[in-house]
């Protein structure tokens, strides 16, 4: 059986860049048209199993979608895949405190939440898309930029180490005093009143940015901010368009009910910054060392990666249970 799933991964007529580009596009279509009409057609509080079991529809989804990329570009290509799937994943657990955040700061009931998230997502997909074909262009004309954003990560995980247990820009008040906060309430006509899931309202003949469009648009420009720890990180693994692409984007296509899901107990995750902090680091010194003639294969960030977060998590439950 083994030698057969052998002979069939290494002996098949593969697919071109534009086939499987069409491939991953009808996937996320089908994923965003289940999402908006099958798993959250109503405005209503999603339940706790409901949203376990499209959070794990949506993993296996990504989980299959890399077989696929194994299936037509081989198994280095599928293991950074794998490994840029497990970086964006663990990224987004900060993302889910924050907006967890964002929308007690600017007043968006739960009931209403999902319709934000799902507008957030969708607009992350095009702004990833943007961000990755600049890094892309830049990166094949100027392939020392690779060296900035191994500083940069290396920058960014020492900081994040440093600032593992600071709190001080995860609460309500920094939220509201910061300047993307202020941006928007300053420069857009706002009202801090609910009209049932609409983003806009009218009140005496002006319309008004409601809580909810608030919300989307700070969640957004936040994204941007995310998005330059992540896609730099997802670089530093492979310069294949593809594989960061596809990767990112099917790591936050259930990001809403992964937010859900995780929502009250990402806190509960004690160590994993801190291992995020260690995978960035490694990532940017991988970067550096074929300049000293040091090469490490696909599995090895893979392997690394996954160990420290899968380690970090395990680690984080095991000091719960011991301080319950």
């Amino acid at each position: 059986m083994l030698e057969k799933l052998q002979y069939m991964f290494t002996h098949h007529a593969v697919l071109s860049e534009e086939l499987m580009w069409v491939f991953f596009g009808i996937a996320v279509v089908v994923l965003l048209a289940l999402d908006l009409f099958c798993f959250n057609r109503k405005n209503e509080i999603p339940s706790f199993a409901h949203t376990l079991w499209v959070c794990v529809a949506y993993i296996g989804a990504g989980l299959l979608f890399g077989i696929f990329v194994w299936y037509e570009k081989g198994g280095n290509a599928a293991m950074d895949y794998y490994t840029g799937f497990l970086i964006e994943k663990s990224l987004s657990m900060d993302n889910i405190f924050v907006m967890s955040i964002i929308f007690t700061s600017v007043g968006v009931p739960r009931i209403y939440q999902h319709r934000v998230l799902f507008w957030g997502i969708l607009g992350a997909v095009v702004m990833r898309a943007l961000m990755i074909s600049v890094g892309a262009a830049i990166i094949s004309e100027f392939h020392w930029v690779l060296y900035i954003f191994s500083v940069f990560l290396i920058y960014t995980g020492a900081k994040m180490m440093m600032h593992r247990n600071d709190k001080k820009d995860n609460d309500e008040e920094s939220i509201k005093n910061s300047k993307i906060y202020k941006f928007v309430e300053q420069y857009l006509p706002v009202t801090h009143e609910i009209d049932g899931a609409h983003f806009v309202t009218k009140k005496n003949g002006k319309k008004y940015i409601t809580p909810l469009l608030f919300a989307l648009i700070i969640i957004e420009l936040m994204d941007v901010v995310f998005a330059i720890d992540s896609i730099p990180a997802i670089f530093g693994i492979t310069q294949d368009v593809f594989i960061v692409y596809t990767s990112n984007i099917f790591a936050i296509l259930g990001l809403r009910a992964l937010y859900f899901l995780l929502e009250a107990a990402v806190n509960r995750f004690v160590y994993l910054k801190s291992a995020l902090a260690i995978v960035l680091i490694f990532i940017g010194v991988k970067i550096l060392l074929p300049i000293f003639g040091i090469h490490l294969e696909s599995w090895h960030s893979l392997l690394v990666t996954f160990g420290l977060l899968g380690g970090s998590i395990f680690l984080s439950l095991a000091k719960e249970k011991k301080n319950a």
